[in-house]
């Protein structure tokens, strides 16, 4: 039994790093279980089920060709909302819920922005969440600004399975090419156009050529690149895949290295193909010498939700108060949690099964009530987790014969040695397991059971005040469930009364909340006395308690008023553990609330790996920035780490003020399972609704040269980021399941050696300082992004890729003076750039190595390059007309400048600039390769 119980533990291993919320497979070269999701709050209309069929069937033949006959989509389900009428061509899902979508049809986060976009906030290669078309765009209303949907759709699959990013870059439309002349942004630089400002206003349009700035020697804000729209290469499609000649990806030997694109600065200046070709996808396949056939579409409608709780009662319950606990927790979930339309059913199990309640339909009180009749009140027995599952499938097969879909929701705090025996009836089933693991011991057969039906898995440890089984029960709404219609976790908080017998603070409800509204008390031995202000400093009415299973809760009727609310409990006994759990629902239906996600980057690690924690907050699609958001990861023993979590675009977060809060984890403290949670709260003036969202969105299209003329589409809405929404203060909780960790040292009083470098640096910028170039970048840690690190060692080239290949051999910059500063502190370092040594240089390159006190050093950094020259505009207008913007001159204008002027373009960040020097710099020839790097400045 050892064996097996060994056997399985790696078997889950190994299961749960390969998860992800997608449930595509790659099968014989082709992508089996797509899933594409209609939103909830999108009418319904035949059509778009239609056109997305059309739109997967061109893509797949699309991507066949890009990806040289090696890939297409094999079959795709298509998720319909519940509100939409039944159809005897629609079948009940099995696993499949919008959560698990791959490709999401839904409103547009601001009106009128239409822009495609895949939902992406890891490294370079991972795997994105989900790519987002509105209604609009898919019943073709806007392809002329993005572009055919099949073409497109391959660019946004490009960005969602093999985690490559755009070959343009909206901060950055134009750089300084070595062919010393302005170019724009794109892969490859073999697409054709022409560089314009085109206005157009009351039905009449004027073109001029582009001036360029008198500071960034680019052109101004205004200029946009207009393709020609008979143009014969066939590269890129993560650029421009709307060309009709385009139908291949940049490769290693059409890549332009030079532009400032995302897809070059996420990965490392590599082409996307080589990132395509370094995946696990392509290395697990080979061409196909046929074509595919088309795809196979199944239309899958969402139905009631049916649900059974399956719950430990064996003898093991009786420790550590978790039989009231799982009692407590159980009740808020059938109290507040479970939607009204929801069928619940409920099992016990010991060695034995038993069937306590049928499934129930929740309309209203009366049917959350019964089913509270029905928690078990004595806990005797051994632990069959097989049998309280087939009892749970009775239950589910009494109301339909299919049991697709339904949830099973298992709570349990042992082992269970035949736990094996009912794997494959689950994955037969068509059921999703969702695995609430009580206490330090909870069989690990079941988290496969979660894993391959797509539950989730939930730890909660036997430390009451951490509040874990009531969080875990929060989690589990339903995920096909309008976001407004969902239970929201305001506040979840716990407190161990000692000698200070009050527990005293405050909940924030915003006004995206309201409805609903649920505040829940727990204790674990004397009820406490309870006064709740709302913010008018009313007293409210009395909490109904009970005694028994020793909680009380008030829920406010109709709308909870918007602002902060006061509590105050006053333990009844020495010592006490209390806690506070408040909820809520979306208070207007058309108006989405402010939502919080938290997840790890991966379910499974093995020390000394670092992971990394993420939390998005959103308002429906749109980015939440500036709130402050912390990460709470708690150990199977219950020990606690407490995370800030940034959204500074520096260390583990990807990009800056895109709603995505992260940071590395590495305080580890044993083997087993963690589980996360993550608090929000935003600030009045500090939290704002971002419009600019998100950076890697779909390329708009502004028009097509025809016979040198330009046929311009209508105007992109401006993204104007002075007017953000500021929001009012509010809080939220959430949880984030849990991940398991392996091969940590089990060496008590053994202190660990240091085995966590410095992070990359990946924001490193430049300006211009009189004759100096000033570098700024956010500070790493000791340990990745935590402590301070040692020392820096900055290195310049004239060649690229010789920094990016060979740092070690490059010029060396003296940083005698530069004292490191504490992590996620801005750093700032000015230099003079000295003499270079290499022939025929048009830029300077600069990088960044961090190292710690163990002599760790980091990656090195994001690349920023000096233009040694004052490149060219297109041939402009005359001379002598007047020119309308400050500050910037026309294309053949003398700007005053002389030639010693440098021009500063900033590979990795939003920053383009120039810096004028008093002397000019000085090209040797170039040193003999033998010779070891020197200190140059």
């Amino acid at each position: 039994m050892g064996l097996f119980r060994g056997l399985v533990f790696l078997l889950v291993l190994f299961l749960i790093q390969r998860s992800n919320t997608s449930l595509v497979k790659l099968n014989d070269n082709g992508y089996e279980d797509l899933l594409i999701a209609i939103d909830p709050g999108v009418p319904e209309d035949g059509r778009l089920i239609e056109q997305i069929k059309d739109m997967v069937t061109t893509a797949s033949t699309y991507l066949f060709e890009a990806t040289r006959k090696r890939f297409f989509f094999k079959n795709v389900s298509i998720l319909i909302p519940e509100n939409w009428e039944r159809r005897p061509e629609y079948t009940r899902p099995k696993h499949e819920s919008y959560n698990h979508a791959d490709v999401r049809i839904a409103a547009p986060a601001l009106p009128g922005r239409d822009e495609p976009y895949t939902r992406q906030f890891t490294d370079c290669g991972e795997k994105a969440e989900y790519i987002h078309f509105t209604p609009d765009y898919v019943l073709g209303k806007k392809q002329n600004e993005y572009g055919p949907s099949g073409k497109l759709f391959v660019h946004e699959w490009a960005h969602l399975r093999w985690g490559v990013f755009d070959e343009y870059n909206e901060d950055q439309p134009f750089y300084s090419a070595t062919s010393k002349k302005i170019e724009a942004t794109r892969c490859s630089i073999g697409i054709s156009g022409i560089n314009r400002v085109h206005k157009c206003q009351a039905g009449s349009c004027a073109t001029r050529p582009c001036r360029t700035n008198s500071t960034t020697k680019l052109y101004e804000k205004d200029c946009q690149f207009f393709p020609d729209k008979v143009q014969t290469e066939k590269a890129s499609i993560m650029f421009m895949q709307s060309i009709d000649s385009v139908f291949e990806f940049c490769n290693a030997e059409n890549h332009n290295q030079e532009a400032p694109s995302l897809q070059n600065i996420k990965c490392n200046y590599r082409s996307t193909w080589e990132v395509i070709s370094s995946s696990e996808d392509f290395e697990n396949t080979t061409p196909m010498a046929a074509p595919p056939p088309p795809p196979v579409f199944s239309l899958l409608r969402i139905s009631e939700r049916i649900l059974c709780l399956v719950l430990d009662k064996s003898g093991s319950m009786s420790s550590f108060n978790r039989l009231n606990r799982m009692n407590q927790a159980a009740q808020y979930f059938l109290l507040q949690t479970v939607e009204n339309g929801s069928w619940v059913g409920m099992v016990h199990f010991d060695s034995a099964a038993t069937i306590k309640s049928e499934l129930i339909q929740i309309k209203s009180d009366s049917e959350r009530n019964k089913l509270l009749e029905s928690l078990p009140t004595q806990a005797l027995g051994g632990t069959s987790i097989c049998s309280g599952i087939e009892a749970a499938f009775q239950v589910i097969e009494k109301l339909n014969s299919q049991i697709d879909g339904s949830e099973i929701v298992l709570l349990t705090d042992g082992e269970d040695g035949t736990t094996g025996r009912c794997i494959d009836a689950v994955k037969q089933s068509g059921a999703i397991i969702h695995l609430i693991a009580l206490g330090p011991s909870a069989d690990e057969a079941v988290i496969e059971m979660s894993n391959i039906t797509g539950g989730k898995h939930i730890l909660a440890s036997d430390i009451a005040e951490n509040n874990g089984l009531i969080d875990a029960f929060a989690s589990l709404t339903s995920e096909n469930a309008d976001t407004t219609q969902k239970l929201l976790q305001l506040e979840s908080k716990g407190l161990t009364l000692n000698n200070d017998p009050w527990m005293n603070d405050t909940v924030i409800i915003d006004s995206t909340v309201g409805k609903d509204t649920f505040f829940l008390v727990t204790w674990e031995k004397q009820p406490p006395s309870i006064s709740l202000w709302n913010p008018s400093g009313t007293l409210t009415e009395a909490f109904t308690q009970d005694t028994l299973s020793k909680m009380a809760y008030l829920s406010i009727p109709g709308t909870a008023q918007v602002g902060t609310w006061t509590y105050s409990l006053q333990a009844n006994s020495n010592p006490e553990i209390l806690t506070m759990t408040v909820t809520s629902r979306a208070s207007n239906s058309s108006v989405p609330p402010i939502t919080v996600n938290a997840k790890m980057n991966k379910d499974t690690n093995s020390f000394p790996s670092p992971m990394i924690v993420y939390a998005q907050v959103l308002q429906g699609y749109l980015p939440i920035i500036g709130a402050n958001v912390t990460a709470f990861i708690e150990s199977k023993s219950g020990k606690m780490e407490v995370l800030e979590l940034l959204d500074n675009g520096a260390g583990a977060d990807s990009f800056k003020d895109d709603g995505v809060y992260s940071r590395y984890f590495t305080s580890y403290s044993e083997n087993g399972r963690y589980n996360l949670k993550v608090r929000a709260h935003g600030g009045t003036n500090s939290a704002r609704r971002s419009s600019r969202y998100p950076l890697n969105r779909a390329a708009y299209i502004p028009g097509w040269v025809v016979d040198g003329v330009i046929e311009g589409n209508p105007s992109r809405p401006e993204n104007d980021e002075d007017t953000q929404a500021i929001l009012e203060n509010f809080s939220r909780t959430a949880s984030g399941g849990a991940f398991v960790v392996s091969q940590f040292p089990n060496t008590p009083n053994v202190p660990l050696p240091d085995v966590f470098p410095p992070s990359q640096i990946t924001d490193l910028d430049a300006t211009s300082e009189d004759d100096q170039i000033k570098l700024t970048w956010t500070a790493p840690g000791d340990d990745f992004d935590v402590g301070k690190v040692q020392q820096y060692i900055i290195r310049t080239s004239g060649s690229l890729i010789d920094l990016r290949d060979n740092f070690d051999d490059a010029l060396q910059v003296n940083t005698t003076d530069l004292l490191p500063k504490e992590a996620n502190f801005k750093e700032t370092f000015v230099f003079k750039p000295g003499n270079v040594s290499e022939e025929n240089v048009t830029h300077i390159y600069i990088a960044i190595q961090s190292v710690d006190k163990s002599n760790l050093t980091s990656k090195v950094s994001n690349i920023a390059q000096v233009a040694l020259f004052i490149p060219q505009a297109d041939p402009g207008p005359d001379e002598s007309q007047p020119n309308p913007n400050p500050g910037e001159s026309h294309p053949n204008q003398n700007s005053g400048v002389n030639i010693s002027t440098i021009v500063l373009s900033v590979v990795g960040s939003v920053a383009v600039v120039s810096i004028i020097l008093s002397t000019t710099i000085c090209i040797l020839t170039k040193r003999n390769s033998s010779r070891r790097p020197t200190t140059a400045f």
